[in-house]
């Protein structure tokens, strides 16, 4: 069985050492270690584990004998966050951030459980919370019986700090500081570094295939096991959220005063027809939505309550143009899409047919299919 150890790494890069330590010391022999990280993070782990044969790497493997080439980490294993134009992520700030960290988490957690012959070790000792809780996310998705959920607890006055890696064979004193910045040294025989087996449920043996021959985004995993139950879509204007196949999405107000509107366009067809999914009828050109401005404005009103109007002006919902309507759009597939999945987006997006400048857009589900509460 080859053991990989999957880490998140924010800018402290001993989490590495002291996990695989840890794990050593639990009877577990690491054979590869894989990173998931930010650009700061990567300059951490090579300016201090990678620092040549005096990098903290090397040093451990040193003082625990353990031959260099029993371990495969080096510069191809560190995997850094990067945007869809392909530029690195410094840091994880923003929402979309967190949204690429998450693919990268799926994309390789993907990968190596669909080796013959591993086990995982998915560690969430390092980084942001949203780095351990998107690793977490992805061992419940696609985690096998082999693999485990880990975390490693560092004896508080050690961890973190810069000159601590691992406990030494050889006891040492080394500076650290209380938690009001002053300076004190102690001996590296109180360090205790304790293994944590974190249980988790994972849902990799309820998928159907299909969803295991490629790496799919968590919505479209959870809806797969969703019975389709109607109404499928449930817009609730009183708790300002739309529930899909059960799962529940909150949205502003101003986002749901549009996608409502295009909502209630689908319900309020007259268009007699058995099945209206494939009907487009109800479907309006930008200037079309534009030109019932004040429908949208409403129920953005109501959405909001008690807000003064002259405190809303400045809000883009209600006074659209193509600029922000394109965007509005575009944020609200989105939300969709992190929310319920790709495959969700088929029947629930706001759809566009059509090419310029005849574009028209609506919502594609069958309005049999549809709640509304008010």
């Amino acid at each position: 069985m080859k053991n990989i150890l999957l880490a998140v790494v924010g800018l402290s890069p001993q989490v590495i050492t002291e996990t695989l330590y840890a794990l050593l010391e639990a009877g577990k022999d690491i054979h590869e270690i894989i990173v998931i990280t930010t650009r700061q993070g990567k300059e951490r782990i090579y300016s201090t584990l990678f620092a040549g044969e005096k990098g903290n790497f090397n040093q451990f493997l040193l003082e625990y004998d353990i031959p260099k080439d029993s371990i495969l980490f080096n510069h191809g294993s560190i995997h850094v966050i990067c945007d869809e134009n392909g530029n690195v992520i410094s840091d994880l700030t923003t929402e979309d951030e967190n949204r690429h960290l998450l693919k990268l988490c799926l994309k390789l957690s993907f990968k190596l459980t669909n080796m013959p012959g591993s086990a995982i070790y998915f560690s969430v000792a390092g980084g942001r919370k949203t780095m351990s809780s998107c690793l977490t996310l992805a061992a419940q998705l696609y985690g096998r019986p082999q693999d485990r959920l880990c975390h490693v607890l560092i004896s508080p006055e050690f961890e973190s700090n810069p000159c601590f890696y691992y406990p030494p064979k050889i006891n040492t004193s080394i500076k650290l500081k209380n938690k009001d910045g002053e300076t004190f040294y102690k001996n590296t025989k109180y360090a205790k570094i304790n293994l944590v087996n974190i249980p988790f449920v994972s849902i990799r043996n309820y998928l159907a295939n299909e969803h295991l021959k490629e790496v799919k985004d968590p919505g479209t995993l959870m809806l797969s096991l969703v019975q389709d139950l109607k109404p499928t879509l449930r817009v609730d204007f009183t708790l300002k959220k739309i529930i899909y196949k059960n799962i529940e999405l909150d949205l502003m107000p101003a986002h749901l005063a549009l996608y409502g509107f295009f909502v209630l366009l689908k319900k309020k067809c007259k268009k007699q027809i058995e099945t209206c999914g494939s009907c487009t009828d109800c479907f309006l050109k930008n200037h079309e939505v534009l030109d019932r401005q004040s429908e949208i404005t409403d129920t953005y009103k109501k959405l909001r309550g008690s807000r003064p109007v002259n405190e809303m002006q400045g809000e883009g919902i209600v006074n659209l143009d193509n600029d922000n309507l394109r965007s509005f759009k575009s944020k609200i597939k989105k939300l969709l899409e992190t929310r319920f999945g790709s495959q969700a987006l088929k029947e629930i997006e706001i759809a566009s047919i059509g090419s310029r400048p005849d574009t028209r857009y609506g919502i594609r589900i069958d309005k049999s299919k549809l709640e509304i509460v008010f």
